[in-house]
């Protein structure tokens, strides 16, 4: 009698745990997901914010680079990325203006959504690696998540707003360390 109480014990415990795994399982790899989505959405959003720089300030090259990440087919989107990433490196993004601190904005964003990215590919990647997860297989419903190699991005200052009632000289000034 005991026994079967314990076997019975058992089987729930076990039953459970793999309830618990398949539930993680699938919450990394849809955050892995939801992550992947995050930060193609703020690359779009620097290439456009790149773009719209590089028009009002002439740059060719820097315009160019925007476009064809804005364009480029998913095969090609890392390379593009990257062509972007070194022309925006080489481009001063200090001013007053607007676009300029939109552009600074979203590629400080690229930065961050880019690390949350790796993170969670990294997390959902291991929980594939566990033993019982690829046992049992808990993971092939599930696309393999891919990591998003681009070059590093610096983190660009914050360019702070100007003041609504500032003259336009005041506006450009940097603010002073108490």
């Amino acid at each position: 009698m005991w026994w079967t109480v314990g076997v019975v014990a058992a089987v729930v415990l076990l039953a459970i745990y793999l309830g618990w795994t398949a539930h993680r399982v699938e919450r990394v790899h849809v955050r892995a997901q939801s992550a992947e989505r995050a930060l193609d959405a703020h690359l779009m959003r620097r290439a456009a914010a790149a773009a719209v720089v590089a028009e009002q300030a002439e740059i060719i090259e820097l315009y160019a680079a925007a476009r064809l990440a804005l364009d480029a087919d998913p095969d090609e989107r890392e390379s593009a990325e990257n062509d972007l990433t070194r022309q925006l490196q080489a481009v001063p993004l200090a001013g007053p203006d607007p676009a300029t601190r939109t552009l600074v904005a979203s590629s400080r964003r690229v930065v961050l959504a880019r690390q949350v990215h790796t993170d969670l590919v990294r997390d959902a990647l291991t929980s594939r690696r566990r033993p019982l997860v690829r046992a049992l297989r808990m993971a092939r419903q599930y696309p393999r998540p891919q990591y998003f190699d681009i070059e590093e991005p610096s983190m660009p200052p914050a360019i702070p707003a100007p003041a609504p009632g500032a003259a336009p000289a005041e506006r450009a000034a940097p603010l002073e360390s108490v």
